[in-house]
C-alpha cells in the first residue's frame, strides 16, 4: 500500500482494493509461476531434442490449463500457448 505520502488520503474502498489485490496475487502467483516455468522447460527440451520433450509439453499444457481455469490467463491465451508448444514439438520431430 503506497501510504508514503502523509498528506494524501485514500478512501476505504481503495485501501480494501489494495488488500484484496495483494491477497489474490499471493494466492494465484504459484499457478502463474508453475505455468511459465513448465513452458520454459518444455521449450528448452524441444530445442535440445530431449526424448522427454513430449511429456514436458503435456505437463506444460496441464499447467496452462490450471492457470486458465483460475482466470490467471485468458482461455484464448492458454489455447494459443498450448498450440504453439505443440507446433514447436511437431516441427522438431519432423526435423529429426
Amino acid at each position: 500500500m503506497p501510504d508514503n505520502n502523509p498528506f494524501k488520503k485514500y478512501s476505504p474502498s481503495i485501501k480494501k482494493r489494495w488488500r484484496t489485490t495483494e491477497k489474490r496475487t499471493a494466492r494465484l502467483k504459484p499457478y502463474r509461476t508453475r505455468a511459465a516455468s513448465s513452458v520454459r522447460d518444455a521449450r528448452i527440451a524441444i530445442q535440445n531434442s530431449d526424448p522427454d520433450s513430449a511429456e514436458l509439453v503435456k505437463s506444460a499444457q496441464a499447467a496452462i490449463d490450471r492457470a486458465a481455469r483460475r482466470n490467471i490467463i485468458h482461455k484464448n491465451t492458454a489455447a494459443r500457448r498450448k498450440s504453439r508448444l505443440v507446433k514447436l514439438l511437431k516441427a522438431q520431430a519432423n526435423a529429426n
